[in-house]
């Protein structure tokens, strides 16, 4: 099946050629590279820190505080359904914020990055 597409701008029908190792070993010894990980890592290490220790502290007040945790808020519903339902919820707050720092932070100075690569620069 053959599509009639037209080829992208600047493009002769070829691809570019591929970037060579030195090309990607002078990226990320760049400060351009240097300050997109420094920008991921400042957003995703301490989210993974905090998300860990508020699992390990369920499972530990599961374990250990049953009497806690089995405390009736209202109906059938305890504090350990509570927290369990709130892990879920954090579990995509911080997925609707890492695609929100991404959009924002990552995605223009990456896409910077290889703009640059692909120009040849």
């Amino acid at each position: 099946m053959t599509t009639e597409a037209a080829s992208p701008p600047g493009s002769a029908g070829t691809p570019p050629a591929a970037p060579t190792a030195e090309e990607f070993a002078a990226v990320q010894r760049s400060a351009e590279f240097a300050e997109l990980r420094r920008s991921y890592r400042s957003f995703a290490f301490p989210l993974t820190v905090a998300f860990i220790a508020w699992y390990l502290l369920y499972v530990l007040l599961s374990s250990y505080a049953g009497g806690f945790m089995g405390t009736k808020l209202f109906g059938n519903v305890n504090v350990a359904l509570v927290l369990g339902l709130a892990q879920f919820a954090t579990t995509f707050l911080i997925a609707w914020l890492y695609s929100r720092h991404a959009a924002a932070r990552l995605d223009p100075k990456a896409a910077a990055i290889k703009a640059r690569m692909e120009a040849g620069e």
